[in-house]
């Protein structure tokens, strides 16, 4: 399951574990949407935070090893000049230099559930 939620400006996205529920920050993922040049740059910040969760679904604890994993996914499966490796290589900032961050409130989360995630015929990724 994927979730949205109001999350602090630093945490992308968090997998609880056991769980099958990855929730993603909608407040960052609005300051990219907003921000970026392309979908494709947009689809790659997406790319490389649910990747990283999925990692951690998978069983992968160490936050430098899971780091290190999507990097090579991604350079393996995109190239060295794709803005996912670039992302999975320097973080957001390097594709997205442009992204502003608001203030999150300190509220609870208001989660969101996005539905038909694991549709075979979704792309995720151009």
């Amino acid at each position: 399951m994927l979730y949205l939620a109001k999350l602090p400006n630093h945490i992308g996205a968090f997998h609880t574990m056991g769980t099958n529920g990855i929730v993603m920050n909608r407040t960052t993922l609005d300051m990219v949407t907003r921000s970026a040049r392309s979908i494709r740059e947009i689809n790659s910040y997406v790319y490389s935070i649910l990747l990283h969760e999925y990692l951690h679904a998978l069983g992968y604890v160490e936050e430098e090893e899971v780091r290190k994993l999507v990097h090579d996914v991604s350079l393996d499966t995109f190239g060295p000049d794709h803005p996912a490796t670039h992302i999975a290589s320097k973080g957001p900032g390097s594709v997205l230099p442009g992204v502003v961050y608001d203030e999150s409130p300190n509220k609870a989360p208001d989660f969101e559930v996005i539905p038909d995630l694991e549709r075979s015929s979704q792309r995720y990724i151009s």
